[in-house]
């Protein structure tokens, strides 16, 4: 762990403050007229989910943390868990589901994940930016609704709810935006 300037925290920096780890979410540096400047930083605690805001002076200093990032592949869903194997050691690790909350709606078999350690504690899990989906139910296409910014609702075979458009029907394969949960195009 190196040191840093309170000043010098930025958005998605991890740092180690009052004895635990945090994720700086928010960061503005603010100068009033009277005293000086100091870094309003809005945190995520990263063991418990709670959040916090700090003020940070440059001359205080504060632990950056490096988080260890590692590839893991879905394997299955162990009940309250989803079990996960390391690709290189072949070990294998079960991460509780609401730890991962709805994104786990998009692990599937075989899917690469990446999960972010502290001192072999996961605390992150980043799924792939796109995955493909079958849409199992949605309304059906009427004829002539075919302006270009009009959606309507579809069921992927997830259990996933998104908007597609209106030439989208029940068995095509689209690809969805994890992030946003967003239709990009169709899959074939």
């Amino acid at each position: 762990m190196a040191k840093i300037n309170g000043n010098e925290i930025k958005p998605n920096m991890v740092i180690e403050y009052n004895g635990s780890v945090w994720r700086a979410m928010k960061c503005m540096s603010v100068k009033p007229g009277k005293g000086g400047a100091f870094n309003q930083v809005e945190m995520r605690n990263l063991f418990n989910g709670s959040k916090a805001n700090e003020r940070f002076r440059a001359n205080e200093s504060v632990e950056r943390v490096r988080l260890e990032q590692k590839d893991y592949q879905y394997l299955f869903d162990a009940g309250e868990a989803y079990a996960f194997m390391d690709q290189e050691t072949f070990e294998q690790i079960e991460i509780q589901k609401d730890f991962i909350g709805d994104d786990g709606a998009f692990l599937q078999d075989g899917m690469t994940v990446v999960i972010e350690m502290y001192e072999e504690t996961p605390i992150g899990v980043s799924l792939p930016d796109q995955v493909i989906l079958t849409i199992e139910e949605t309304e059906p296409v009427v004829k002539g609704q075919t302006a270009a910014n009009s959606f309507k609702p579809a069921t992927c075979d997830n259990g996933v709810r998104i908007t597609v458009p209106p030439f989208v029907g029940v068995g095509e394969r689209v690809i969805v935006q994890t992030s946003d949960r967003t239709y990009l195009k169709r899959a074939d």
